[in-house]
């Protein structure tokens, strides 16, 4: 059975299984918002801040993202952070200059979803985006968190994610 999630209170469907805590993190190959590849492995040994978001051009995916933004600021060097969304490149990096976001890098998922679908968060219909999730991921690709948000509609709680970077980041 697939795990779902609402879209303003009417369950949608995920693709399959999301990705779990304790498993290895699928491998991705994302498009940064300058057109080179980003891959999970390229920051093995780092922490990895993953947040998904189902498109930066919308009130909460922005709000999020600039949180996230502005707190890694409390965080360790040794922490990457990454927004993974379906937006091309070319619109991720308008939003990152009109938002002045320059700590968490977005990545386009939009080739395929691949991402999307490997980490099972792909909502075919009816937004064909990824759902709301943030992931923390250790130096060595291994899932150590996941906040899997009920609603879409909703911010994750930055609280819980925060704590648990600063307890793995030091």
């Amino acid at each position: 059975m697939a795990d779902s999630v609402t879209l303003k209170g009417n369950p949608v469907a995920l693709n399959g299984s999301v990705a779990a805590v304790g498993q290895q993190a699928p491998d991705f190959t994302l498009t940064a918002n300058d057109l080179s590849s980003v891959s999970l492995s390229d920051s093995n040994g780092k922490i990895r801040l993953i947040s998904t978001v189902p498109s930066i051009d919308t009130g909460v995916c922005s709000i999020e993202t600039k949180r996230f933004n502005q707190e890694l600021d409390n965080v360790s060097d040794n922490v990457v952070a990454y927004t993974v969304s379906v937006d091309t490149p070319f619109a991720q990096k308008r939003w990152c200059g009109a938002e002045g976001v320059e700590k968490m890098q977005l990545l386009s998922d939009y080739k395929g979803q691949k991402f999307s679908h490997d980490y099972g968060l792909y909502i075919e219909s009816p937004l064909g985006a990824s759902a709301r999730c943030v992931f923390i991921i250790d130096g060595s690709g291994k899932i150590v968190y996941r906040q899997l948000v009920p609603e879409i509609t909703q911010e994750p709680d930055y609280q819980e994610v925060l704590s648990k970077l600063q307890e793995l980041a030091g």
